[in-house]
């Protein structure tokens, strides 16, 4: 059995009242990922009933501690916190760092929660902390401690940098393969066993000759006239075979999302897909809103199943004009006014083609380079869009690359798997450093 905190702690709470100038001190918060903070709370409000902390204290939040938001006030620091925290100390036999580390373990985390009252929000008093048992051995040994982990947090820093960077090399790995991909490179020995496909430009007429018909039977608008596509704006050369056009000659249907009011009451008729549910790369049902759509509504906001769902405005650059592809599972769902729909003809195209191009390099240099921004909002409209290019191969070619890409991706996730579980190593590594630390044969 470890030793009770009751004879190593000491509480605090000196009023900053009783202080000369207390109100030039800086006013500290606790967060449990930080610690101790330093907050933007107003000096108009009345500090005198603030608490005095001081490096080497100890403050929690008797609400939070059970998920960490605990601080130690690190060397050279003194301020104000908030009449809520508890402030405390330790004594001459137990060394805040130890303490503090402690108290952020899984073993301390296990206790504050065995030991907090309450039923609805549990807190934590300072009577009840002092409950908490912890094996403490010697100064000289509580030094050692502090050492050591302080050598494999080191250790553990290096490893997470080096797996932080192999995560940057596997998504350029990935860009790399769309790029050869758009490019044509990863199909070259396919186009070499199949000599006879049509060309691409073949199949754009097919394309045009049914968007026409489209038109006169009034199934579809009108579309405005793109302009021609100059030899300055290729940024690449295309394989035999191949075809520049603009990605407006291949929509069929082009369809911004509904502005009405959505919200998590499931009684409404329509589920909306929003940034947040494809912000992934896929479609996320998680965390759905809903709204009621009328008849007309329904038939203009509803998805189909092989529709492009596209990120027409946000604050973040990276997320506009990212893209997800609409499976028959998300039918009749609605979609909210920051999306775009894109509708092709099905059987001329390859959408995940399509898709995995608006992922790539080229497509994100041809969105993000003219970007509008309005009051730090990034938008792409349906006329930009239209205008994209995009390196069209002929039907076949297209399920190959499809194929092909998503073989070399699985191989990537592979490898991100491994990386990812590198990173859980590091912190079952860390984890078991403080167990180790915390454990009986800690003690004298």
């Amino acid at each position: 059995m470890g030793n009770n905190l009751h004879s190593f702690l000491e509480k605090k709470s000196i009023r900053a009242e009783s202080i000369k100038d207390y109100e030039s001190l800086t006013v500290l918060g606790v967060s449990n990922k930080t610690g101790i903070t330093v907050t933007d709370h107003k000096k108009s409000k009345d500090l005198s009933k603030y608490q005095l902390i001081n490096e080497g204290d100890l403050a929690y939040n008797p609400y939070r501690i059970n998920v960490g938001s605990i601080g130690l006030v690190p060397k050279g620091v003194k301020g104000l916190v908030s009449p809520a925290y508890v402030v405390f100390k330790a004594k001459d036999n137990l060394l805040p760092e130890l303490l503090f580390n402690f108290l952020k373990s899984k073993d301390g985390l296990f206790q504050i929660s065995k030991y907090a009252r309450g039923t609805v929000r549990k807190a934590l008093r300072f009577e009840d902390l002092c409950k908490i048992e912890m094996s403490v051995p010697s100064i000289k040994k509580q030094r050692l401690i502090l050492k050591k982990k302080e050598s494999v947090e080191i250790e553990v820093s290096d490893l997470k940098q080096e797996l932080t960077h192999q995560q940057t090399i596997l998504k350029k790995l990935r860009q790399q393969i769309l790029q050869e991909a758009i490019e044509g490179k990863l199909t070259k020995d396919w186009r070499a066993k199949n000599p006879d496909v049509e060309p691409a430009s073949e199949l754009l007429k097919r394309i045009q000759a049914e968007k026409a018909q489209l038109i006169k039977d009034k199934k579809i608008k009108k579309q405005k006239l793109l302009p021609p596509i100059t030899e300055e704006e290729k940024p690449f050369n295309l394989p035999d075979g191949w075809i520049w056009c603009r990605l407006g000659k291949l929509i069929y249907m082009l369809q911004y999302g509904t502005s009405k009011k959505c919200s998590y009451d499931t009684s409404k008729n329509t589920p909306i897909l929003r940034i947040p549910n494809i912000s992934s790369g896929v479609v996320d049902s998680q965390d759905l809103k809903y709204t009621d759509l009328t008849n007309k509504e329904k038939e203009q906001y509803s998805l189909q199943n092989g529709d492009l769902l596209v990120i027409r405005s946000n604050g973040s650059r990276e997320l506009v004009g990212q893209s997800v592809f609409v499976s028959e599972k998300f039918e009749s769902f609605g979609y909210a006014g920051y999306l775009i729909r894109l509708r092709f003809g099905m059987d001329k195209l390859n959408i995940f083609y399509l898709q995995k191009y608006l992922g790539s390099w080229a497509l994100r240099e041809q969105i993000e380079t003219p970007l509008r921004t309005t009051v730090g909002i990034n938008n792409i409209n349906s006329t930009e869009l239209s205008n994209l290019l995009v390196p069209l191969p002929s039907l076949p070619e297209q399920k190959a690359i499809v194929e092909k890409v998503e073989k070399l991706f699985a191989l990537c996730d592979q490898l991100r798997t491994q990386v990812t579980g590198n990173q859980g190593h590091a912190e079952q590594l860390m984890q078991a450093v403080l167990k180790e630390a915390f454990s009986q044969s800690c003690e004298q």
